[in-house]
């Protein structure tokens, strides 16, 4: 199994953006999520590779949007209007996972091995 691979981290000033990258098979249900330091993984958006549909968490809405290129296997997360509550590790992750758990990480069985955002205010 080939393990998703992210890119596009790094340090940016509040209100400034980043897009994140993943190379990654595709998946059911392919999603981002968030460890900042001392705190535990969090889900921030979710793609269903069937319809399209997607999910984000309340704290990311407006701000941040989920989408994948199919001809180059690679899932994305634009982040606008970063603000420094966004640093954390980023990681993508994918699996077959119901739509009601998409923000449950132990859902997912393949895991990037993250990629670092610092938002300085």
């Amino acid at each position: 199994q080939v393990h998703p691979v992210e890119s596009g981290g790094g340090s940016v000033q509040a209100g400034g953006s980043l897009r994140l990258s993943c190379v990654a098979d595709a998946t059911y249900c392919m999603a981002w999520f968030r460890q900042p330091p001392g705190k535990e993984r969090e889900g921030v958006a979710a793609i269903y590779l069937s319809t399209d549909a997607t999910y984000y968490a309340d704290s990311v809405k407006g701000r941040f949007t989920i989408s994948r290129d199919n001809t180059k296997n690679t899932l994305y997360l634009q982040m606008n209007s970063l603000e420094p509550e966004d640093t954390a590790m980023y990681y993508c992750a994918a699996g077959s996972v119901g739509i009601g758990y998409w923000q449950l990480a132990a859902a997912y069985d393949s895991w990037g091995q993250g990629t670092q955002v610092t938002v300085s205010s």
